[in-house]
């Protein structure tokens, strides 16, 4: 499973995703859109806005810290 998260290091609710994803021993990979500009590109090709956080789960697309939708695609 590839998980993705799309971040910035300020915001509240990428780091309670990150959280929670680190609660439940979930690997994933964690962008800089801040100061990744290529990063901020793809998040914006895949979403389509400038919000954060964004999570892929295998290529599922979450737009914020929806915790029962992440739970459904991780299968908790």
């Amino acid at each position: 499973m590839e998980i993705k998260i799309y971040s910035t290091p300020t915001c509240p609710y990428c780091k309670m995703v990150k959280t929670y994803l680190s609660s439940k021993g979930v690997v994933y990979t964690d962008y800089d859109v801040s100061s990744n500009q290529t990063a901020l590109a793809e998040m914006v090709k895949l979403s389509g806005q400038m919000g954060v956080p964004v999570v892929v789960i295998d290529g599922q697309i979450i737009i914020g810290f929806d915790q029962a939708r992440i739970d459904s695609l991780l299968g908790t």
